[in-house]
């Protein structure tokens, strides 16, 4: 019963040996929390607090000043509201502190359970220039048990795909060729 509490809580997420001398340690039932920043060559540093949960979503809330009232900032957003002149780097901008020094997150454990696949898994399909885009997918052929590519680029392209699929017997022969 003890470990099950444990595993629950905040500190089983990471190993003590992965954490040791992180400034602003705090761990919670399903996350922990440390101190974190990005330093902006124009405004300087922005302070917060770092969450990592156990399902590997990042949230930071900002203190870069008194009157700052931002929270629940993806780690991306709070990279931009620092100020910080290239963003879009946030896992090298981000730092944390360890042993008195300034470590980017990508150099520490924090994100071993982050996951970009999976946040932009939640039904956008959009790329960095903000169009919407679509993966390649493959079929096996029945006779000769090769894949196949087909590409989704179109709705015509989708529906061929989705074809293809609902076909047990579909071959290579059945693809359509331009």
């Amino acid at each position: 019963m003890e470990n099950e509490v444990e595993r629950e809580s905040g500190s089983m997420i990471f190993s003590d040996e992965e954490l040791i001398e992180v400034s602003g340690l705090k761990k919670g039932r399903d996350f922990i929390e440390v101190t974190c920043g990005c330093t902006s060559h124009r405004y300087g540093d922005a302070v917060g607090k770092l969450r990592v949960f156990s399902n590997g979503d990042l949230e930071i809330t900002c203190e870069c000043t008194p009157g700052c009232n931002e929270d629940k900032l993806t780690p991306a957003a709070f990279e931009k509201h620092s100020g910080r002149e290239t963003a879009r780097k946030w896992k090298n901008n981000v730092w944390v502190i360890v042993n008195g020094e300034k470590v980017s997150l990508s150099k520490t454990a924090l994100l071993k359970y982050y996951n970009q696949a999976s946040k932009n898994a939640n039904g956008t399909n959009r790329s960095h220039n903000g169009r919407v885009c679509h993966r390649d997918e493959f079929v096996r052929c029945s006779r000769c048990n090769k894949e196949r590519r087909f590409r989704l680029r179109t709705k015509e392209e989708c529906r061929i795909h989705h074809d293809a699929l609902a076909d047990v017997n579909w071959k290579c022969s059945d693809l359509p060729y331009d």
